[in-house]
Order: C-alpha cells, then sequence, then structure tokens
C-alpha cells in the first residue's frame, strides 16, 4: 500500500503526457537535424517507459513486466547519457530560414595566454 496513491498516479500520468510531448517534438527535431538528437529520443522513451512502469506498479498489475521497463528504462537514459557525448553538436539544416541566430565569435587576436591570465570573477586578492 502507498501512502497517497491517487496522488502518485496522477503525478506519473503527467510525466507520461511529458514523455510523450518530448518524443514528438523530438521526433519533429529530428528530421530537421537529420536525426543528429539521438540522445533526446532515447531520453523521452526512457520518461515514456519510465512512467508506465510506475504506473503499474501503482495498480498492482504486472510487477514483472513493470520492474522489467524499470530496468530497460535505466539502460535506455545511460545510452541517452553515451549517446550524448559522442554525437557530434548539431548543425542546422541548409535551407532553415528561420533560425539565423548570430555565430559567438571566438576573438582570434587575443592570444590565449592572454585570456586564460584575466583575474577570476568574484577574486578579491588585488
Amino acid at each position: 500500500m502507498v501512502a497517497g496513491r491517487g496522488f502518485w498516479i496522477l503525478v506519473w500520468y503527467g510525466i507520461l503526457v511529458l514523455g510523450l510531448i518530448g518524443l514528438w517534438a523530438s521526433i519533429l527535431w529530428g528530421r530537421r537535424l537529420k536525426w543528429q538528437n539521438l540522445d533526446e529520443l532515447l531520453r523521452a522513451i526512457g520518461t515514456i517507459q519510465v512512467s508506465v512502469g510506475m504506473l503499474l506498479l501503482l495498480y498492482d498489475t504486472a510487477e514483472r513486466v513493470a520492474t522489467g521497463l524499470l530496468g530497460l528504462a535505466l539502460g535506455v537514459f545511460v545510452a541517452a547519457f553515451v549517446a550524448g557525448r559522442n554525437l557530434p553538436p548539431p548543425r542546422p539544416h541548409e535551407d532553415d530560414t528561420e533560425l539565423n541566430f548570430p555565430m559567438r565569435e571566438s576573438r582570434p587576436d587575443i592570444p590565449v595566454e592572454d585570456r586564460q591570465t584575466g583575474v577570476a570573477v568574484g577574486d578579491r586578492s588585488s
């Protein structure tokens, strides 16, 4: 018996809805970026698996399936972390004109040594 079971069921339904919205958004974004957002897709799938597993546990049905979903979700989240570390940063689509953000300029005129010898923020030693 779980204290506040009805409350937790509502919470996990809310997380399920967020996972479905995240999956939908990552599929739309993946089509634009030629599927370079594998980590986002895996995170959305993992969120859906966790919420379905927790709902099954809260409803006291299919406990083995729920435990399996939670274990699989852990593997999916680890895979999302690994995929996010190994993918190159996404590049905007060539004919995408609505995302023309100015790129951050690097300062080639300032040597690297001078950039690193500045006073740290909050340093009051001088």
